[in-house]
């Protein structure tokens, strides 16, 4: 299945810098960032409560501007799955 144009449809923070994610389809599942949040816009992320507080817009997006392309959270989630299985 292809991650071209799915959107993040809901998100919940599950402590650190893990999220679950459910998508537009309906796959849904769990990611851990902590190792994505690296250069000048993500580095104030590295404090888990400035992660937490992230909205979901389609994708997951914080007040500093910073976001993460949905194409590559639904990867991270089925890749997740994949290891999980």
């Amino acid at each position: 299945m292809s991650s071209a144009h799915r959107y993040v449809k809901e998100a919940r923070h599950l402590g650190d810098h893990r999220v679950w994610l459910r998508f537009d389809d309906g796959v849904e599942g769990e990611v851990d960032l902590q190792d994505e949040l690296w250069g000048p816009v993500f580095a104030p992320l590295a404090d888990p409560a400035a992660f937490a507080a992230f909205e979901v817009r389609r994708t997951l997006a914080w007040p500093n501007g910073a976001d993460l392309a949905p194409e590559f959270l639904y990867e991270r989630v089925l890749a997740s799955r994949v290891h999980a299985a």
